[in-house]
């Protein structure tokens, strides 16, 4: 019976363990955020010089932008990924969540884009490819809506709205290179500087 009593004893500090790291744990989905915005906020930039005039390059320099964009992108996740492994909080519940949560939103980005590209290619008309500013920012709000239920912050509840906001703001200037400038202030807002937070609130070493 002692060597029952104590098999409970340690089942029950094992969950109690569980559960302080789930509650406590800070969200580590910063350091993707600020890679993402840095990145793709670059590649922005370069579009918008591009369909500006401001850069003088063949029109298909705009495809090849975003592409190399990707790559860099997915060199970093596979870099920030590994990094991240055996850090302290990042099998918690919540970043698990949250982590699901924003690699659906890489996904689902990318096969928009793919399929943006592919609809580009049959009909002629690149015009298409300016819907993918939207499509990012409503998919950077959902996520942030994953984060702030796993959470309890309210702040990433106000960074989800901020970014349903922009996607509906940056469709208005879809008919202008304008349009990227605009979406690149908004990724700062709402990807940039929440990951610098987010990043300040990870712990070195105990959660």
């Amino acid at each position: 019976m002692t060597r029952d009593a104590q098999t409970i004893q340690d089942d029950i500090a094992y969950m109690r363990a569980l559960a302080h790291e789930g509650r406590h744990a800070p969200l580590l989905a910063g350091r993707f955020l600020v890679a993402a915005a840095l990145i793709f906020g670059t590649a922005n930039i370069g579009q918008w010089a591009i369909q500006s005039g401001v850069i003088d390059v063949n029109p298909w320099a705009q495809l090849w932008l975003w592409i190399g964009a990707g790559i860099v992108f997915a060199i970093a996740l596979v870099m920030l990924i590994g990094q991240q492994k055996g850090r302290p909080g990042s099998q918690s519940s919540g970043n698990r969540a949250v982590g699901a949560a924003w690699s659906g939103v890489g996904y689902g980005i990318f096969v928009t884009w793919l399929g943006l590209v592919a609809l580009s290619v049959k009909s002629g008309d690149w015009g298409w490819m300016s819907v993918m500013p939207t499509v990012v920012l409503v998919a950077y709000g959902s996520a942030w809506m994953v984060g702030a239920a796993m959470s309890g912050a309210r702040w990433m509840s106000l960074t989800a709205l901020l970014s349903y906001a922009g996607a509906v703001g940056v469709a208005w200037f879809i008919d202008t290179p304008a349009i990227y400038l605009i979406f690149t202030v908004v990724l700062v807002a709402v990807a940039l500087l929440p990951g610098l937070i987010l990043m300040r609130q990870e712990p070195s070493e105990i959660v």
